[in-house]
């Protein structure tokens, strides 16, 4: 039986979104972050070695990263090809997005969560002030010029697109929904209104609805 591993706030959403959109028969079992480290539970080193999530488990199969796990699913349970193009230049597009999700946009964006959350701990008073200012400008002079250009495609792409790969949903959109969304509160969107229209389409899915609710 499919088994999701699944963390609370991971980018292991998409693998339920996937399977729920596959109409498969699977369980999610869910790992609540540390509170103080926000970090995995060390019980997910039990079913990989790195302990991060998503992991699936297929029987015998055990699976790590979104793009190979959404890889994986579509090579063994979508034989008719309902969620990937088969050739010409949706199958080249399908291959940029899904890796451009986790190769150029979620970098950027963790960068970001992390350094927030520095910028949040405890600190000596005087070194506080100092801390703020290095990480914003790091976030300044590194993260924002290459955060906006990458939205600014983004957002171009969808005026032109119904979806990233092709005229139907394809496992581009499983990956590139979730970044976006992760962009939509740690990055500027305002006026990208075919980010957002896009983003209200994929949470209209009923399938979309279910794993959200799977997913907590």
């Amino acid at each position: 039986m499919i088994k999701v591993h699944h963390l609370e706030l991971s980018r292991s959403f998409r693998i339920i979104w996937l399977l729920e959109e596959l109409g498969l028969e699977y369980e999610v079992i869910t790992y609540r972050r540390d509170p103080k480290t926000y970090g995995a539970p060390a019980a997910l080193t039990r079913i990989h070695p790195l302990g991060k999530s998503p992991l699936l488990t297929d029987d015998d199969v055990t699976i790590a990263e979104s793009g190979a796990i959404i890889e994986y699913l579509l090579d063994k349970y979508d034989s008719e090809g309902q969620f990937r193009p088969t050739s010409g230049q949706a199958l080249l597009d399908y291959r940029y997005w899904l890796h451009f999700a986790e190769g150029s946009l979620m970098p950027l964006l963790v960068m970001r969560l992390v350094l927030g959350k520095v910028k949040e701990r405890p600190m000596p008073f005087f070194v506080k002030p100092i801390a703020r200012k290095i990480i914003d400008g790091l976030d300044s002079a590194f993260i924002t010029p290459r955060v906006q250009p990458q939205l600014t495609l983004i957002d171009a792409w969808l005026k032109d697109h119904e979806w990233f790969a092709g005229d139907k949903i394809t496992g581009a959109d499983f990956q590139m929904e979730l970044a976006l969304r992760f962009a939509a509160n740690r990055a500027d969107v305002s006026g990208m209104e075919h980010i957002a229209a896009y983003l209200e389409k994929t949470a209209a899915r009923e399938a979309h609805k279910i794993a959200s609710g799977k997913a907590k």
